[in-house]
């Protein structure tokens, strides 16, 4: 069973935006109240339409809603692109409009699909009026929406928290999509975190902002960053009767969440387009976590490095060499490699192993895991990829055609 927040409803429905028949591609999320908006967007400088709008919109403790579709990005579509977003956010804004008239303002709004089609806004606006009426505050509700803001995905990538903080306890609820266009600086990713936690707008930003650093921003497929990648969070807009979280439940509502940001993004590699593994990248001994994390990134976007795990070749001297050219100190002299927690090379030297052993780890599990000491420096850093194989290039080749 899900728990969801006091206060939120959610739901899912099909527009045809996708070709596939009946496949959900409407998604909406309604507060009952106003409430705080933060968000965390794709640092692409070709940007879509939809992170325009969102990010002049958050932080905020007004919004009461995200409308996303899927099966279109609405990414560089000119002006056209840009009244369109604003009219998907007038369009939910009048749709879920009862007694108090909303604004379009109010709303943040999210598209992940393919680049370079305008939205077909007759569907669009029929899939925003349905979605109104499906509004509910069930787990299959919630489901349906996950559903709404899938693309390429194999499977729903959804997490859960409870946070005892501020005047009791308190729920936290996150999706997100995400299996290929996953590079730096957040990885084509959507995300959404729900929570009744009371929050002021900048705390929320500045909490999200340091959790998408530990997670988000830590993941990898092939290195395209996209044009729409987006992390929202909605919290509950504080009251006299539940104020604002103070500094030490604010630092245990910032724990909860991260937490439940890594877990949603570490689902993203683990479905990464025809992926048989997930690679996780431990960094320690570098002068700082800034260089640690430089070296954890240079590993992961390694064909050399992804293509070896593939096919279980435990040919640790790419990971090694991947390191040496991330452009930040290390000392070769105390560098210390492991895979699958199986001493590979220690301060400088190659250690007798089993590679016929080494390569049955990697191959029997999906999680490879590799271990890089660089140095007796206090940084460190964790990244998670996946591996690279024929079948991601088939399906990458064909994804429009």
């Amino acid at each position: 069973m899900i728990p969801l927040p006091r206060g939120f409803r959610f739901a899912g429905v099909s527009c045809g935006i996708k070709s596939r028949a009946n496949a959900k591609d409407v998604t909406l999320i309604i507060s009952d109240q106003p409430c705080v908006a933060a968000g965390v967007y794709t640092t692409n400088q070709i940007v879509a339409a939809p992170v325009v709008i969102s990010r002049s919109r958050t932080p905020s403790d007004r919004i009461r809603g995200i409308v996303v579709n899927s099966g279109n990005a609405n990414a560089c579509t000119g002006t056209r692109g840009h009244s369109d977003a604003i009219e998907m956010t007038r369009l939910a804004a009048q749709a879920v409009s009862h007694q108090t008239p909303l604004s379009d303002d109010q709303f943040v709004v999210m598209s992940t699909g393919v680049i370079g089609r305008f939205l077909p806004m007759e569907k669009v606006r029929d899939g925003i009026q349905r979605a109104a009426i499906a509004l509910g505050s069930t787990e299959s509700h919630f489901l349906d929406a996950c559903d709404g803001i899938m693309t390429t995905d194999a499977f729903r990538k959804i997490a859960y928290r409870t946070a005892y903080c501020g005047m009791g306890e308190h729920t936290l609820v996150g999706m997100c999509k995400g299996a290929g266009m996953i590079g730096p600086k957040m990885a084509t990713m959507l995300a959404i975190v729900v929570t009744d936690v009371p929050l002021e707008p900048l705390d929320a930003q500045r909490i999200l902002q340091a959790a998408a650093n530990r997670s988000f921003n830590c993941i990898s497929v092939e290195g395209h960053m996209s044009t729409n990648d987006s992390l929202v969070l909605l919290a509950k807009t504080p009251s006299e009767e539940e104020p604002a979280l103070n500094e030490m439940d604010q630092a245990i509502f910032a724990a909860d969440l991260t937490e439940l940001c890594i877990e949603l993004a570490k689902k993203i590699p683990d479905d990464g387009e025809g992926a048989t593994h997930l690679i996780e990248i431990r960094i320690q001994g570098s002068n700082n976590d800034a260089d640690a994390d430089a070296i954890a990134r240079s590993i992961a976007l390694s064909n050399l490095v992804k293509t070896a795990i593939t096919g279980g070749d435990p040919n640790w001297g790419r990971i090694v060499s991947a390191a040496g050219y991330a452009g930040v100190p290390i000392s070769p002299s105390r560098t210390a490699l492991k895979i699958n927690e199986i001493p590979i090379f220690d301060k400088g030297e190659p250690l007798p192993f089993d590679a016929k052993v080494v390569s049955q780890s990697i191959k029997s599990q999906k999680l490879t895991l590799i271990e890089l000491q660089v140095g007796l420096g206090p940084g460190t850093a964790v990244h998670w990829t996946t591996d690279l194989n024929a079948e991601y290039v088939r399906f990458n080749s064909e994804y429009t055609t």
